[in-house]
């Protein structure tokens, strides 16, 4: 060690007598410190001491050799101080070998069989009082590895006993060749933003009045969704190919809704403002608004609900990034239809329809089906709301990507409902929670109403291409409004997080999603029976 190490260079020759007299106080209390330490912590201060004793040793020698430095240079100021000097020096040496001694006889105590192992109020690491202050990162590896070869093992044993049972007619047969005309019908489906674009310049042109701007906009809207719909009732169509050509209806119906409910305040604010006033930063645009064909083209591919003459962008597109998402979307997707393939349709085509049969039976059916469902939602959450929407977003250096949130530490059902699908949420808060709020419509009825179009939609979605209107998902997603009320009840009676994310799980996942699923199975399989 050199001098330049010391806390406070010596630029003298001269010893300072105060300073070494600090010194000296400061390692009589790091002393005592090691002290108690080495009595509080038994073996663990076996180390500590002779740490303790180890730098005491280097700080004396250090110390020393400054001091004998220091006299050995010629002195200014006398004998006097060179005396002065040596006195300080003792003393210094007589304090650090009074601390060696001590932590010595410290050091030797803490190795004796009766030094005590217990000093302490301690709690266990599992107990109520620790168990949430403790890391369980290596309990949660381990439920990781048992969940894997739990299921390895079914999957093993399920093919060892019922062999092989995908076919190619999951992914294609010859009656999907009967499914033209709902290629068509998605392929024209372009037509409705283009006519809802046309209104758009009339009115901007002053053509045309509000009035009938909104009056067209509801005709290209309502044909947008029925359109569709006569289509799929019309052709004997595969139920996969009825529910896709629906969900590309409903997004395209819900993007028109957006685009005209957007472009008419834009038109009412813009007219609101006093002259010279813009809006470039509200909209995010250095353009003031116009009906652009650009911005609406952009809008119809990009994966957001929500219009607006722009949106935040990236710089440029991750080419390996896409690839690799791209990978993992055509692994997941075969996993999912593995699944579905090799259990739930076994299970479903085994089971009863859940309100006419055996009670114990019907409940026996729901809760072993509803693991491998489970598996396919997560699997479809992931695909879709992650890969595909992600990937979309990389193509057009789309830049918020928020799809969704943390929904699976939902507290509530109603948290839940906010977070699992972001781009429905926020056109949902936008075109209807929040105008309905502006109209003077409690908070309760807003939510009401939000949650009635969701049901609408799901409705569509499910019954359009199976031709059947049982009206199971509509009753689905309105018992969600008992569940809310309950939810936060319970939240706010306990304030415990587990509770209501619990009852989310139970009755959407594990009850809610495969009782939809038989009761639309056995009601087609009913249709076709009853058609033959």
């Amino acid at each position: 060690m050199t001098i330049l190490e010391l806390p406070e260079s010596l630029e003298t020759t001269t010893l300072n007598s105060h300073h070494s007299r600090a010194a000296s106080t400061v390692r009589r209390r790091s002393s005592d410190v090691a002290v108690l330490e080495s009595d509080s912590n038994s073996l663990e201060a076996v180390n500590d001491s002779d740490s303790d004793v180890n730098n005491t040793n280097e700080m004396g020698n250090l110390r020393g050799g400054v001091v004998e430095s220091a006299l050995e240079e010629p002195s200014e100021l006398g004998t006097e101080g060179l005396r002065n000097g040596k006195e300080e020096n003792e003393q210094v040496r007589t304090g650090e070998s009074n601390q060696e001694m001590e932590v010595s006889a410290s050091a030797k105590f803490a190795h004796r069989p009766s030094a005590p192992a217990h000093r302490r109020i301690k709690e266990s690491p599992l107990s109520s009082d620790a168990i949430f202050k403790q890391s369980h990162a290596g309990l949660f590896n381990l439920c990781i590895v048992v969940l894997v070869a739990v299921n390895s093992r079914l999957i093993i044993e399920n093919l060892m006993k019922y062999g092989w049972l995908i076919n190619s007619g999951f992914w294609f047969s010859s009656t999907s060749l009967k499914d033209w005309p709902l290629l068509m019908c998605c392929l024209s489906l372009p037509i409705f933003p283009l006519a809802a674009f046309f209104v758009e310049k009339l009115v901007l042109l002053k053509y045309i009045s509000e009035c009938v701007a909104v009056f067209l906009h509801i005709l290209i809207t309502t044909a947008a969704i029925l359109y569709p719909v006569l289509v799929i009732l019309r052709c004997d169509s595969a139920v996969l190919s009825g529910v896709t050509l629906m969900l590309f209806a409903c997004i395209v119906w819900l993007k028109l809704v957006s685009y005209v409910h957007a472009s008419h305040d834009m038109r009412a604010l813009a007219k609101s403002l006093d002259k010279g006033e813009t809006l470039s930063g509200y909209w995010n645009s250095d353009d003031s608004y116009g009906a652009s064909f650009q911005s609406l083209a952009y809008f119809m591919v990009a994966p957001t609900l929500c219009y607006q003459p722009s949106y935040p962008r990236t710089a440029s597109i991750r080419k390996g990034w896409v690839v690799r998402q791209l990978i993992k979307l055509i692994i997941f997707t075969g996993f999912m239809g593995f699944i579905v393939e090799q259990y739930i349709n076994p299970i479903v085509r085994n089971s009863q329809h859940p309100l006419k049969g055996n009670l114990l039976y019907a409940i026996e059916r729901v809760l072993k089906l509803s693991v491998p469902n489970l598996y396919v939602w997560l699997c479809m959450f992931y695909c879709f709301f992650h890969l595909w929407l992600n990937i979309l977003a990389e193509l057009l250096c789309f830049g918020d990507r928020e799809f969704y949130k943390d929904w699976w530490n939902a507290k509530t059902v109603e948290e839940y409902w906010r977070m699992w699908n972001m781009p429905v949420h926020k056109w949902m808060v936008r075109h209807i929670y929040f105008p309905c709020l502006r109209n003077g419509m409690p908070r309760g009825g807003a939510i009401l109403i939000a949650f009635l179009v969701s049901a609408i939609f799901h409705e569509l979605c499910i019954a359009v291409p199976c031709h059947i209107f049982k009206f199971w998902a509509f009753i689905g997603i309105m018992f969600q409004v008992p569940l809310v009320i309950l939810t936060n009840y319970l939240q706010d009676k306990f304030q415990n997080s587990m509770v209501g994310n619990m009852i989310f799980w139970c009755f959407f996942s594990i009850l809610g999603q495969p009782m939809c699923l038989l009761l639309y199975y056995h009601d087609l399989m009913n249709r076709k029976a009853s058609a033959k």
